[in-house]
């Protein structure tokens, strides 16, 4: 029996894998290891209490009497490894969390995984450790890295780390590179959910600069998905870009939020820009549809209205976060 361990569970893409996972696999057994920081709660995995293969375990992956502690009790196969602190904003402002976490917390991690011969570690990772696009190209898997802020600086940090243990010791890992992932359990300071609930309460929706920055779009389970077949398919020391292949402008994917509530002349406010903010991201996913057969599914329109419809029917996880009340 496979034994997978994913870090970072509790936050938004952590609890959507582990729905995916639990209902596909229910002959694996998952442990979830989150520190339960503010974008990891507790309301986003009690869902997963009913499962007999399913365990939480509260901690630090910057501990390392914690890890592997939880090597020793476990006896883990697979690591997917999720957690980190994830917001450019707050790496701004807190710099030494996002090293911390990110790049001694990966080399914590990686270094308990390879002395415990796990059979495969997933680092996830992000397109902003390629930096930023000019008005056209695409990153590939070769495109060079160049972070442009702390937060990708660590996960660019985190990846050529697990990277090394591949080329130094063997090890087998695989790197996932996302662009910009929305959908439901999103912590409400990135951008798709703050637009929404913001909108929902009559706040004026506060957008960088012009809004014309462009990311390219992915909703959470066409990530699940792709993360699931890299897990099992992927080849030893690959990496693989996954793209929704849905490039909008901040400003279009306010407008859509707006038109599919059906709310006219709300008002946006121009707010001073990011330090250092990218002004596109677009993936290439040639690679992985190629090699793995994945590709996206979900339509952005589709997409962007259930997440939509999951914010309306779901006030009480979300308004405890922005006005601190549940209703």
């Amino acid at each position: 029996m496979n034994t997978i361990l994913i870090t970072g569970g509790a936050g938004f893409i952590g609890c959507n894998l582990l729905k995916y996972m639990l209902l596909k696999y229910p002959d694996y057994q998952f442990i979830n290891f989150d520190a339960l920081t503010y974008a990891g709660r507790l309301e986003n995995i009690s869902q997963f209490n009913k499962y007999t293969n399913y365990t939480f375990v509260h901690g630090d992956i910057t501990k390392p009497d914690q890890i592997q502690e939880l090597f020793d009790k476990y006896f883990i196969d697979h690591v997917i490894h999720l957690a980190a602190e994830s917001h450019v904003d707050r790496s701004i402002e807190t710099p030494f969390d996002f090293t911390s976490t990110n790049v001694l917390g990966t080399q914590i991690l990686l270094d308990a995984s390879y002395k415990n011969n796990v059979k495969k570690f997933l680092q996830v990772s992000t397109d902003e450790v390629y930096g930023s696009l000019g008005d056209e190209g695409l990153f590939t898997e070769e495109t060079p890295l160049s972070p442009n802020s702390p937060y990708a600086a660590s996960k660019a940090g985190a990846d050529l780390i697990a990277y090394s243990y591949y080329k130094t010791y063997g090890f087998p890992i695989n790197i996932t590179r996302c662009s910009n992932n929305y959908g439901p359990f999103q912590f409400p300071e990135k951008l798709i959910p703050l637009m929404i609930t913001y909108a929902l309460e009559g706040k004026p929706l506060p957008i960088y600069g012009d809004g014309k920055q462009i990311r390219d779009w992915l909703h959470v389970d066409d990530h699940c998905e792709a993360i699931d077949i890299v897990l099992h398919d992927g080849l030893d020391g690959e990496i693989y870009n996954i793209g929704g292949n849905n490039e909008k402008s901040n400003l279009e994917v306010v407008e859509t939020i707006l038109g599919v509530l059906g709310i006219n002349n709300h008002p946006i406010e121009q707010v001073k820009d990011r330090l250092g903010h990218d002004r596109r991201y677009a993936i290439d996913s040639s690679k992985i549809k190629n090699k793995l057969e994945w590709q996206p599914k979900i339509d952005f329109n589709i997409g962007i209205n259930n997440t939509l419809q999951w914010y309306l029917q779901n006030k009480s996880w979300w308004g405890v976060i922005v006005n601190g009340v549940g209703s």
